[in-house]
Parts: structure tokens; sequence; C-alpha cells
């Protein structure tokens, strides 16, 4: 059959599987839209705030389910405003596919009205990017960048497709949605060559991030670790891979991870890690960083390995497929004294962790937990609100903890948070500060058009808290603009929009408000009140090594520990 360009890229991607398309209209891109009002009843499309949102959502939307999120927007500024969001996927190895429309290709290059060159813009953060120069290579253009942001490590492709490309007509032949290229298993040489290391471990640390999620390698990560004898840890992207409550994992590692898991790491004597990149919120100070350990990385990106630290055994493929040829050749372990370390640790981190009375950010976390379901998903935004999240929050199953690790995007949130509600049809939270919230609030609006179910936790402390703890512990207290001294009531705007909120004071207040946001039928804020000077600890210094973490700080009249 022929068809338009516009109608193509439509049906296009309804022959992929695309439910959901989020996105903002434009003068440049009106064909596409036009296509969808036809198609409206086989793919919906969401219209959110901004374009960043947009994007945010469509990679909300494939963190939650391990799709491919599909993204909007016109040409100009409508693209330029995509490009945080596809930094965003491209640094957490998101799939996603971005569409925007551009001038004709006559007009290329004449600095035409809202003429981008989008492409050379996002060169350097997709896996790769088109300008459609033909209405008869767009379909497979389309399918390739499908194929291609899901296959190996995942991340986003961008399609920027010229005025005259959309309204152009040719005949379209739909097809089988695309599979991603095969995965493939390291090479048996180096599986057998890093077994045999593994075997003469004494106190052996399994290591997981986001790589192990997008291989849905967690019954083999669970079965080494019993074999191993070996704790867990994993890195911010790694949270919700396997049951917090599993009884080898010590949480996150890291710069504001778990004590137990990060000294845990720093003792190991092999560090068999999956899936990561070992980046500086990881390692520290790289060349004091586990200096007396041998490290197994797995990866299946061959340019992580030894990247930032030097591996004894690096090994690029697939990971399940690794670990399923790996464990065979393991010999089972029963390491007593190296169990006996780790309840140590696991003491002392409890000694450590903040019991205070009273609505500390610790308490409202873990009353947030009374409330979140086995399959409810969590979004954060960025600073010390995410840093208390993946501390304390608890996950039964994969996929359901969204926050931006490698770019640290304010303003992620409230678009991830409507892409997983969207995709699971769960009611999805939210939590973030008061900072990264003002970031990202238009988007109230389109959780209350579409009638999603959102629960937005704000931690509000009136301060930029994540930078104002720096200035606090390295700059001499100079709080350079980072108290907002803003006089916003969420709660009334929360309302302007069309939601709903409660504020609160202290615990009480909170588990009320709680309760009142998760039976409400309506997107519902919270606006949770917090001191300050409240600390995300423990806390790596910048350029320190694992003896010099911090679990203690004491501040002139009082003190947080």
């Amino acid at each position: 059959m022929k068809l338009s360009g516009a109608d193509i890229i439509v049906r296009t991607l309804i022959e992929q599987q695309v439910e959901v398309v989020f996105g903002y209209p434009g003068g440049q891109i009106l064909n596409v839209y036009d296509s969808l009002y036809k198609y409206q009843d086989e793919i919906k499309h969401i219209l959110t705030a901004h374009e960043q949102g947009a994007a945010h959502a469509a990679d909300g939307y494939a963190r939650a389910t391990g799709k491919v999120g599909v993204v909007m927007a016109t040409s100009g500024p409508g693209a330029t405003n995509l490009v945080t969001g596809i930094a965003t996927a491209y640094l957490d190895s998101v799939p996603m596919v971005a569409i925007t429309g551009n001038v004709p290709t006559t007009q290329l290059g004449t600095d035409s009205f809202q003429e981008i060159d989008i492409t050379g813009i996002t060169l350097p953060i997709t896996k790769h990017n088109y300008v459609v120069g033909s209405v008869e290579t767009l379909a497979d253009t389309i399918r390739e960048a499908f194929r291609l942001a899901k296959s190996g490590r995942p991340g986003p492709v961008l399609i920027d497709v010229p005025k005259d490309i959309q309204v152009a007509v040719t005949e379209y032949t739909p097809q089988e949605p695309v599979e991603p290229e095969p995965r493939q298993a390291a090479k048996l040489m180096r599986i057998e060559a890093a077994a045999d290391a593994i075997n003469l471990s004494q106190r052996p640390f399994v290591y997981f991030g986001g790589g192990l999620v997008n291989s849905d390698a967690q019954e083999e990560l669970c079965e080494l670790a019993e074999i191993l004898d070996a704790p867990i840890g994993c890195s911010l992207m790694g949270i919700s891979g396997i049951p917090t409550m599993h009884p080898r994992f010590l949480g996150m590692q890291g710069m504001h991870g778990h004590y137990a898991s990060s000294m845990a790491m720093h003792r190991a004597d092999c560090i068999i890690a999956l899936g990561v990149r070992f980046n500086d919120r990881v390692t520290g100070n790289r060349a004091k960083f586990a200096t007396n350990a041998k490290i197994i990385h797995i990866d299946v990106d061959g340019a992580e390995l030894d990247k930032t630290v030097s591996a004894a055994h690096s090994m690029r493929g697939d990971l399940k497929l690794t670990l399923q040829k790996l464990i065979p050749l393991l010999t089972p372990k029963k390491l007593p004294e190296w169990r006996k370390t780790i309840e140590g640790l696991k003491f002392e981190e409890r000694r450590s962790l903040d019991n205070r009375p009273g609505l500390t950010p610790r308490a409202a976390i873990l009353t947030l937990n009374k409330f979140i379901g086995e399959n409810t998903p969590v979004a954060t935004d960025v600073g010390q609100h995410q840093m208390w999240a993946a501390q304390n929050l608890c996950f039964s199953n994969k996929r359901r903890f969204l926050s931006s690790g490698g770019l640290g995007t304010m303003g992620f949130g409230m678009g991830a948070a409507i892409g997983a509600a969207v995709a699971t049809k769960e009611r999805t939270v939210l939590v973030t500060g008061d900072g990264g919230f003002g970031m990202c609030l238009n988007e109230l609006a389109t959780a209350v058009t579409y009638g999603i179910p959102l629960v937005i936790l704000i931690m509000n402390n009136g301060v930029l808290g994540m930078v104002r703890q720096w200035q606090t512990l390295f700059f001499d207290k100079h709080y350079s603009n980072t108290v907002l001294g803003r006089k916003t009531d969420f709660v009334a705007l929360a309302r302007a929009f069309g939601a709903d909120g409660a504020g609160a004071a202290n615990l009480e207040e909170l588990h009320i408000a709680l309760e009142k946001a998760f039976s409400s039928e309506l997107p519902f804020v919270v606006d949770c009140r917090i001191d300050k000077d409240e600390f995300v600890l423990p806390m790596l210094p910048p350029g320190g090594s694992m003896d010099d973490i911090i679990t203690r700080v004491e501040l002139g009249g009082g003190e947080n520990e």
C-alpha cells in the first residue's frame, strides 16, 4: 500500500508494537501528528507540558518495562529541549527512539525558521542518529533504530525527518517487529581463566549494576553468590535488581552507599563486577581503590572494560550467557571467616544508622516503605533525597527504582514517574526535593490531565541540600546560591493544577498525608518539611578512599550521625 512518510512513521511504530508515544507537536512535525490522529485507536500519545518532560517520560517507560520508549518533537527548540532527556538515557543505557521533524531538505543549512542540526548536537549522546534522506528508506531506518536501541548495551537513537519526507508518498509493506542482535557469551578461554582466579579467592564480593537488569541475569547472580558464599552489593543503577531483603544483599556501594557494602568491597580479595562501569562515585580515589582485590569484570560493552580500573580478567559478553558458562566452573565455598567479617560490618552499619526520633529523612523514607506495594515504581530526582531513597527504600521486583545515575539530572523525576505509571498502570511514587521539583512541576498538568496516579513526596528543606552539604564540609559554609528562600506553597500549587496535597511537619502528619495520597484518585503532593542541615551519610569525600569514609558529622550545637 502507498502511504505518506508521516503515515509510514506511525504505521511502523505500531508494527514495532509501540503502544504509547510521548511528545509535543509543532510546525515541522504536524504531518506526523495528523497521522497520530488517524491511528489514535491503535497508538496512544501523551502530550506533556514540555519536551524535556516527554523525553524523561519515554525514559521512565523504558526503565520500567525494558521496552523501547518513544518520544517526538518538532524542529529547533522542540528538538533541543529533548537533549537533556536523551543524554540522561544515554548515560544510563536506556533504550529510546526520539523522532524529530525538521525543515524540508531543500532548506537544510539555510538557517530556516526553527532549523537546527539536531543530529550534530546529539551525536555524542546517542548510539546512532539519522537524517532521513528519502521516504523509501524511512520505514527501514525506524526498524534499524529500534534494533540498535535494544541491542547489546541499550541506548537512545534519534531519527530526524525533514518535512518533505513526511509529505512524500511511497510503498509501505508491514513487517514483523525487529529483534535485537543475538546475544553472545564471553570467550570460553577468558571465562576459564576468570574461574581459576575466583576459585582461589577467600573474600569474594559480587557487585552488579544496571547491566544485570538489562540481561535479566538475576537468578544467575544469586546462584553465583551462593556458590561463592559471597556478599552482594550494587551500584545506584542496580537498585531493585534483586529483592532488597535478599539475605546476601548489602545494598548500594559507593560515595553515599551502605557502609557494609562499601567496606566489604574495600576488603575483598576478589570483586566479580557484573554490568557496572566503575565511575568516580564508586571508586573514589582510583589509585587506592580495591588495592588488595583481583577484579573480574563482565560487561556487554567492551569499551567499559579496563576504562577506569584495571581488571585482572575482563570478559566482553552478555551477562546471563556468560554467567551460565562461568558458574559450572566454580568450586562451591564455605567462608566462615569472611562471613564473620561481613556480619561485623553490618553491625557497624547498624550502629551508625540515623535513629533519632522525629521527622528525619530516614524516618520519612521508612514511613513511605509502609505504603509501597511489591510492584510500585519509585522515581527520584537528583540530590540528597535521591540518596536517602536509594539507601532506605525496599523493593521486591526489578525495574521498580528509576533514578538518573550517570548524568544526575535534576528535573528527571516527574517525567520518569509519569512514564512508569503509564507503562505499568501502577500508582507510582516520586521522591523529590524542593529544588528538583521546581524544575519539573509543570508536568503536574500532564498527570492531572491524563489521570495518572502519582504520589509525590517532596523532601522540602528550603535549600539545594546536596550542594549545601558540600559547602558545609568543604567550602567553609559559604552558602552561595543554595538557599532557595522561595515562598511556594506546594499544597496550594498542587490544587491549582487540579491535583491534591497535604503538608507534614512531623511523622504523624506524614503518615496521615501518605494515607490520603495512596487512596486519592488524583495526583497527590506531600510537602514533607525537613531540616536544612540534614546530611546524607555515609559519605566518601571527593578524592578520598574508603579509609576516609565519613559516617558522622558534628554541626555546632548538634550532630548528625
